[in-house]
């Protein structure tokens, strides 16, 4: 299936996932002001309904509700399963989730109930994220918090393969278009010194992608793709940054039974665009484009010279415009969204520009 025939355009202008959420989404979510259950349920449902238009106004082709119902794209996990604990990491003070108990069934549809809404609103192509399972590992499973219940990270790891799959399955029954799995986990095995911390990162590697081959292993109907982040996320959260190109992971990559990579290419270590020549060619590739770190606004033109840069060796038909990251990953985020929204009608100007160049 092309871009063309998936999407209607060439060049489709698209999200990641996170967009900034004002203070007053902020407070709902974690609790900070007190709501009861049926006003809790308004003020999200207009609060999304406001990220959908503003990414409707942008001009995007693609859409998600901005992940704010959320406590933070890892954390959803909490919402699907009992078994977590939601507390502070005692190493930094952040909100920190972390798996106590064996995982049990809590909430299968929590994340299909948001594509369900948006459905209601809009006629755009929808997008939804979960987290990858080796992510959840390497976030959630600590060695003494967790042990009770898995011994070791990869049991872990394993118990949350079915329970992502099944949310999943209810995206699919949902009508989800897009269903993307966040996995900077593998994308840092691209780093040395991340992989000089374990014993075998080729083995790592290759478990992160089985993992996400089981999630999506005979799942038709609905587009699967996996996102990629070294350095853009850790840009907006303050953290340290990773380098390193793609090539120790190629092989994992060309593995993974999904349609889609969306990868960052906007920061000087994000690797030489070479790499597309060694991907598969049946991959969609959603090039990250356009900056995330606040206030560094990327023109218009700057967006297409890096996409025409990709062009050198993919095809038109194989690009989906998109930013390098979410734009608020991890619940402390601070972005301004106004900003945010210039950043995104620069991206489809890029994308117009680009498809009035490339049009047959």
């Amino acid at each position: 299936m092309s871009t063309v025939d998936h999407y209607g355009t060439l060049f489709p202008a698209a999200v990641v996932g996170s967009l900034p959420r004002p203070d007053f989404v902020r407070e709902a979510v974690t609790g900070e002001r007190a709501l009861d259950a049926e006003r809790a349920e308004q003020v999200m449902d207009a609060a999304v309904t406001y990220a959908l238009t503003l990414q409707e106004e942008a001009g995007l082709d693609v859409v998600t509700d901005g992940e704010w119902r959320r406590a933070s794209y890892i954390g959803v996990i909490a919402e699907l399963a009992h078994g977590f604990e939601v507390g502070l990491n005692p190493a930094d003070g952040r909100p920190w989730t972390v798996v106590t108990g064996e995982l049990a069934e809590k909430d299968a549809g929590f994340i299909a109930r948001e594509i369900e809404f948006l459905k209601q609103k809009t006629d755009r192509r929808i997008k939804a994220t979960l987290p990858a399972p080796a992510l959840l590992g390497e976030r959630m499973w600590d060695a003494e918090e967790s042990c009770g219940a898995y011994p070791t990270r990869r049991e872990f790891v394993e118990a949350c393969v079915p329970v992502l799959r099944r949310e999943l399955e209810l995206l699919r029954d949902a009508g989800t278009d897009i269903v993307q799995i966040d996995d900077p986990h593998l994308c840092l095995l691209v780093d040395d010194q991340v992989r000089a911390g374990y014993d075998d990162p080729e083995a790592e590697a290759d478990f992160a992608a089985a993992t996400t081959n089981a999630v999506v292993e005979g799942i038709d109907d609905v587009r699967l793709a996996v996102h990629l982040c070294r350095r853009a996320g850790a840009r907006v959260r303050g953290e340290a940054l990773h380098t390193g190109g793609y090539g120790p992971i190629l092989t994992h990559l060309n593995r993974l039974k999904v349609h889609h990579l969306t990868m960052e290419f906007t920061s000087p270590g994000a690797g030489d665009a070479e790499v597309f020549k060694a991907l598969r060619e049946d991959f969609e590739i959603g090039l990250g484009c356009v900056g995330v770190h606040p206030g560094e606004v990327d023109a218009p033109e700057v967006i297409v010279e890096r996409v025409e840069r990709a062009l050198e060796y993919l095809a038109p038909e194989r690009v989906v415009l998109n930013p390098d990251c979410g734009f608020a990953p991890g619940s402390a985020a601070r972005v301004d969204i106004d900003e945010v929204y210039v950043k995104l009608q620069n991206e489809v100007e890029a994308a117009r520009r680009l498809r009035e160049k490339y049009a047959q």
